[in-house]
This record gives C-alpha cells, structure tokens and sequence, in this order.
C-alpha cells in the first residue's frame, strides 16, 4: 500500500533520461566522498565541537548561537558540514526517485536505496562522534563506513550504466581474477583502516580544547605509519599483479583503462602521504589526502564492477562504459 502510494507520486516527475540517470547516480558518489573531505576539514580546523550537541547545535537551538566558549568560525565550520548532509540526502533522494520513475531493475533500486539509508546511518555514527567527544575510533568508523558507502554508489554508477534487458550478468575476466580485484578490495579496507589509526594518534584530534583534550590513540605514530605503508605496498602490488594478468588474458580495453586509472591515484595518494609524513602533517594535505582515499575506494571498485556485463545494451541509450574510470 505505502509503496503504491510512492509510484503515485514518483510518477508525477518527469520520465528521466538515461543519461540523467547516470549524472544523478555519479552525483551520488561525488556527494558521499564530498562530505568526508568536509569531514576532514572539521577536524584539522579543530572545529568538531563546533556543535556540541546533537542533533542539535547547542541545547535548545539547532543553529549556532553566541558563546564566548566556542569560537564562532569553529561554529560555521562545523554547522556547514551539517548542512551538507541534507545535499546529500537530496543526492540520494533524486537517484531513488530517477530509476524508481524509469522502473530499473530491482537490483539497480536496491543500491539506489542503500544511498538514502547509509546515510542515515552515517548521520547516527556522526552524532555519535560529537556526543562522545571525538573519541579516535568514533572518528575513524565514520571514515571507513564513507568509503563503504563510495564503493556502494560506484557500484550504483556501473549498474544504472547497465542494460536491464539482459537476464544476468556475464564475467569479462576470468574468475580468478576477479577473485584479485577483490583481494586488492580487502587490502584498501587495511589501508583505510591503518589510515584512520594514524589519524587518531596524529596532531589533528579535531578539538584544541586544553581544559578537555580529546583522547587519542595510545600508539606511537611511526609504527602506524609504518603498517599503513606497509598495507598500501600490498595493496599496490596487488594492482601491479592484476595488470599483468589482465594484459596476459587479453581483458577488454574498458577494464584495463580503468586499473591505469585506479594505480595513478594510489601512486598520487601515496605522494601525498609521504609529504604529510616529511612535513609534519599540514592540514591543507589532510583534507587532499582524505580525497584521494574516496577516489581510489571509487576506481577500485570501479575496477570490480567492470569484471562482470550486463548486454546487450540497448542501442538507444547505450552507456559509456568507460566514463566511470574516467570520472572516479
């Protein structure tokens, strides 16, 4: 009853085209990495309790008010970020309602679901953070869960991309080595991981209140930093690895394309951390190193999508299948 409800309304927007379909599916993406590069931002200006409370921002006001006890930049910084949830909300609410109006496969509507529903969870995990003071590992949760949910709306990407005429999908690699995509997949979530602990031991605990320090992660940062280097070598040798079997196996160009992209944003992502490292960790670096982490969770998993076709595809709106490399 309730979801007949909904095609009722969904129906009064216009049929939308399948190349809007899939701007609205990559604006999915961009807004879910977006908000954790804002999140980041948060952090190294040191503004995570802008907002002391949640949901709201100061007891009794959902905005920011005039206290001495919180400087007022630390207030906008924080509040904004807030704010972008509802963008992303709005991202997640025009694709479900997109490929719900064009009556996509179900499998299309269910990744398209999982947009408005993660983020739910990631604004619960976010308040949480706050009304836990920034605890290290509430911080480094809701990192790794954005970057699940990057994967997820890569994978909603490929799939709006898809035919639904087809009756399933076939392999475009053997299995084996799809198997090695998501081996490489495992290792990035070690390297998220390892990441997220060297944040928490690192400088920028997002709060600079010295009468209530934020506890941070008792470990000392060298050795994180050498596990998180040491999982992002596996990591990468495990591309280099997959490179060779795809060019052995002769893969279609579109999976190669996109494995040339994934290992040039890994190769960018670790210069960039090895100049966090040799400069002291400036916060500018911070928020282009948090980027990097959605853009190679985005390639990687664009990599594991384009292992497995649907087709044929209809020739009245046939998909770029290599534009997600390109746009990831």
């Amino acid at each position: 009853m309730l979801y007949r409800a909904f095609l009722r309304v969904v129906d009064l927007f216009p049929l939308p085209s399948f190349r809007v379909q899939r701007i609205l599916a990559f604006v999915a993406i961009v807004t879910q990495g977006g908000i954790a590069v804002t999140g980041a931002v948060v952090r190294v200006t040191g503004s995570g309790l802008g907002c002391p409370t949640w949901p709201q921002c100061f007891p009794g006001s959902f905005t920011p008010v005039g206290v001495s006890e919180v400087p007022v930049l630390h207030q906008a910084v924080e509040f904004g970020n807030r704010l972008l949830t509802f963008v992303v909300v709005l991202a997640a609410a025009a694709i479900v309602v997109a490929v719900t109006r064009a009556r996509r496969r179900r499998e299309v509507l269910f990744f398209a679901w999982l947009m408005p529903l993660g983020t739910v969870v990631q604004a619960v995990i976010g308040g949480f953070t706050v009304l836990t003071g920034l605890l290290w590992w509430t911080v480094a949760v809701h990192l790794v869960v954005s970057m699940a949910m990057v994967w997820l709306a890569t994978l909603l990407y490929a799939k709006v991309g898809e035919s639904d005429a087809a009756s399933e999908s076939t392999p475009t690699v053997p299995a084996a080595l799809r198997a090695l995509v998501g081996l490489s997949g495992v290792a990035l979530t070690g390297v998220l991981i390892a990441g997220t602990m060297v944040t928490g031991a690192g400088p920028h605990a997002g709060d600079k209140s010295i009468e209530e320090p934020v506890p941070r992660l008792g470990i000392e940062i060298v050795t994180l930093v050498h596990a998180h280097s040491q999982f992002l070598v596996g990591y990468l040798a495990l591309l280099v690895g997959l490179g060779f079997a795809l060019y052995a196996v002769r893969a279609p160009s579109a999976v190669k394309r996109r494995l040339h992209v994934l290992i040039s944003l890994v190769l960018a992502q670790s210069l960039i951390g090895l100049v966090q490292y040799f400069t002291g960790v400036p916060a500018v670096l911070v928020a282009f190193h948090v980027a990097g982490a959605a853009a190679c969770t985005a390639a990687t998993a664009a990599v594991w999508a384009a292992c497995r076709a649907r087709g044929p595809v209809d020739s009245a709106r046939t998909p770029d299948v290599e534009g997600i490399a390109v746009g990831s």
